[in-house]
């Protein structure tokens, strides 16, 4: 979801109500939440129907966890032909608008909820690289630290000690070691098999605020 733009939930409701629509005939559809408040929580009712597995309050914890990684949601009924294509076309729903994208909503995930498994030591040349927005290419990296697995989080090192950022590793630590210093065009001939060009992409990295910059520029292979 961490890169999702949308999450789309069709229910036997047409969205987010002050109360139980059933309940309460004075309930009103929100069009729009832009944050999940106690207020909004309150409005939920019990677990719902056949079509409305867990009820709005699982929902709205599903809002919750949308928003919160940068990602929009809707919640519209679902039990009409093409529910997509009527949303589209304006049917009645209630979006819940994620404060940010998810490009930065993964940076901050990247940055403040992973444990990293281990540490990629890189060169002034890559440091330099990473500051002007760029990924971490192979060519770059000096020292390959720990035990992990492609997709764990990593901590990025200059050759100094200090703590460049973090970042979520495309190859398992031993892959990593045998493509260090190498250039990407090497690692299929190196691993025997083609893999990423980078060894962490720029969307998949969070960098302290003194390196990290605003505006990549085109990468180098």
């Amino acid at each position: 979801m961490m890169s999702a733009n949308c999450l789309v939930l069709l229910s036997d409701i047409d969205g987010l109500y002050t109360a139980p629509p059933a309940k309460d005939p004075k309930a009103k559809r929100l069009d729009v939440v832009h944050a999940i408040t106690h207020e909004i929580l309150a409005m939920a009712g019990d677990a719902g129907t056949e079509l409305s597995k867990g009820g709005m309050v699982t929902k709205l914890e599903a809002a919750r966890i949308a928003m919160g990684s940068g990602t929009d949601m809707v919640i519209t009924e679902g039990g009409a032909l093409n529910p997509l294509r009527r949303l589209a076309e304006g049917a009645p729903c209630t979006w819940f608008l994620a404060p940010s994208d998810p490009v930065a909503a993964r940076k901050r995930w990247i940055a403040g909820n992973l444990e990293p498994r281990g540490s990629i030591v890189v060169d002034a040349g890559a440091e330099k690289a990473l500051g002007q927005g760029k990924s971490l290419l192979p060519a770059g990296v000096v020292r390959v630290e720990g035990t992990f697995d492609r997709g764990d989080a990593v901590t990025i090192r200059a050759v100094d000690g200090r703590d460049l950022g973090r970042g979520l590793i495309a190859y398992p630590h031993d892959q990593a070691a045998a493509i260090l210093g190498k250039r990407s065009s090497e690692i299929a001939a190196i691993l025997g098999h083609a893999g990423r060009t980078e060894l962490i992409h720029r969307d998949d990295m969070a960098l302290s605020k003194a390196l990290s910059k605003a505006g990549p520029e085109k990468e180098r292979t």
